[in-house]
């Protein structure tokens, strides 16, 4: 049963510091980024599975991850409100060529970042010819141009 609560725990603080720090960390990954996952995930192993290293243990705690998560996924199938504050939603951060410096700040993107996403997506040049930049739920930038 430990090791049922310590799953339980350890899903719902990174749930909680992942949707803090925002999508932008869930976009593309740079080298800092990936390392900083490695690190995540061997803090987690060792709160996950404490002193008992066992493979029933760690079967358990898998377990219980799926499970949370596709309790997490049916709920959010149910209601819109509860994915909304599970995942986010869709954030405008171009509009009519003019940069939402607000929303930006809110997100952690740079304005490089949103011009490269028009670039390697639409070969859009400059903001001017952006009609709409969304950050997705999934941390990626999408560009709709004029």
């Amino acid at each position: 049963m430990d090791a049922v609560l310590r799953a339980g725990a350890i899903y719902f603080v990174l749930l909680v510091l992942f949707r803090v720090s925002g999508r932008r960390s869930l976009g593309e990954m740079t080298s800092f980024d990936f390392v900083l996952m490695l690190i995540i995930g061997e803090a987690t192993q060792q709160a996950l599975l404490g002193d008992d290293f066992s493979v029933t243990n760690a079967v358990l705690v898998i377990v219980t991850l799926l499970c949370i998560d596709i309790g997490f996924s049916l709920l959010k199938r149910r209601s819109k409100r509860i994915g909304k504050l599970i995942d986010g939603g869709p954030t405008i951060v171009v509009e009519n060529g003019t940069y939402l410096r607000q929303r930006m700040h809110e997100a952690r993107v740079q304005e490089d970042d949103i011009m490269q996403a028009a670039r390697l997506g639409q070969g859009v040049e400059t903001v001017e010819q952006i009609k709409f930049a969304i950050i997705e739920r999934n941390g990626k930038i999408s560009i709709i141009v004029k």
